[in-house]
């Protein structure tokens, strides 16, 4: 996976801008548009297009949740 994108390509994929919906944690950018849990971009009080890395300590879930979705790419430094 050598594909990098930028946080403003990352944003444009929110679910609203274009078709995809994507998430980034820990550097790495993944494609959550197939779950019903992220319909129109917004996962409860979370958005998508944005790194997630911070958020997650909030959610009632841990990281293994990304497991399910394929990666796409990384986010640029």
């Amino acid at each position: 996976m050598d594909k990098f994108f930028t946080r403003a390509q990352l944003a444009l994929r929110n679910g609203q801008d274009r078709d995809e919906i994507w998430v980034a944690y820990k550097g790495i950018i993944y494609d959550v548009t197939a779950s019903r849990l992220w319909r129109n971009g917004k996962h409860y009080e979370h958005w998508a297009g944005q790194d997630l890395t911070d958020e997650l300590a909030d959610a009632p879930h841990t990281e293994g949740v990304f497991e399910r979705f394929k990666p796409v790419g990384k986010l640029a430094p």
